[in-house]
């Protein structure tokens, strides 16, 4: 990867993994379905003249045949049509080019706050057990769309640090947690805040992540 790359961010959301190639100085183009996701990307990134923010989902992107050097998808694979993605990513793709598969999971090592919070999530969530990833996440799935290509892959550790209103922001911020106008929240709430003065310390409690990409070229008929 180069300056000059064009990266397509496919299911974009509020543009945090688009902004690390526009730091870059590469041309992104931000692909996002979902209208409040896309606005919100749009306004977060508005200093940055090199985002084109596109309203299009996975498996029909409107991007122009052979157009980009990157595919990237953070945290949004699990959503796709595997079958339809794969064909538009073909189509879309420079000879070449890459697709690289994000993920952002909890790390497995167990801590109290993280087998707490946990619970609150399987407690309040909406079919969290199906959107935790799911099939569509899995290794085996993974590599069945890079096939007959080798999927290769990287895990890093890194850590998220969150006073009370960023812990709560960011389970608001999950698909399977109930918005603030639903039934159910001010009850997540209650039990998010009595885990977050059971374990903080300073004001402020840790998350542990391992992050995870698997990366690849797609092979063209």
């Amino acid at each position: 990867m180069s300056p000059s790359s064009v990266v397509a961010d496919i299911g974009s959301g509020t543009g945090f993994l688009s902004q690390l190639f526009l730091e870059n100085g590469n041309r992104v183009f931000g692909v996002e379905p979902n209208d409040e996701m896309r606005e919100a990307g749009e306004r977060i990134l508005a200093g940055y003249p090199n985002f084109t923010s596109v309203a299009a989902t996975a498996e029909e992107t409107t991007l122009l045949d052979s157009s980009v050097d990157f595919i990237v998808a953070g945290q949004a694979f699990h959503w796709f049509d595997p079958g339809k993605a794969r064909r538009e990513f073909e189509r879309i793709s420079k000879p070449g080019g890459w697709v690289a598969l994000v993920w952002n999971s909890r790390s497995r090592r167990e801590s109290p706050f993280s087998a707490d919070y946990e619970e609150v999530v399987r407690r309040h969530g909406k079919d969290y057990e199906e959107v935790s990833h799911g099939r569509r996440g899995s290794p085996e799935e993974i590599r069945a769309f890079f096939s007959p290509e080798v999927v290769e892959a990287a895990t890093f550790s890194n850590r998220q640090t969150f006073d009370f209103d960023g812990l709560k922001g960011r389970i608001l911020s999950s698909s399977y947690a109930p918005a603030e106008d639903e039934p159910g929240c001010e009850e997540m709430m209650e039990d998010l805040a009595k885990v977050f003065e059971d374990h903080q310390s300073d004001g402020t409690v840790d998350f542990h992540y391992e992050t995870k990409v698997y990366y690849g070229r797609l092979s063209r008929d």
